[in-house]
């Protein structure tokens, strides 16, 4: 990548994700593995695994 199209990917507009301190990160993993192991557990009660 030369300098030139790395400054342009650097300088691209935000489409609206997520940006840099948008809340509690903790919250989001603890969220994230609770529906992780909730998910497992339906998989295997099922008896799909």
């Amino acid at each position: 990548m030369t300098a030139t199209t790395y400054a342009r990917f650097l300088s691209r507009a935000r489409t609206g994700g997520p940006r840099d301190g948008d809340g509690p990160k903790i919250l989001e993993h603890v969220l994230g593995w609770t529906l992780v192991v909730v998910l497992a557990g339906f998989v295997t009660r099922a008896g799909l695994m």
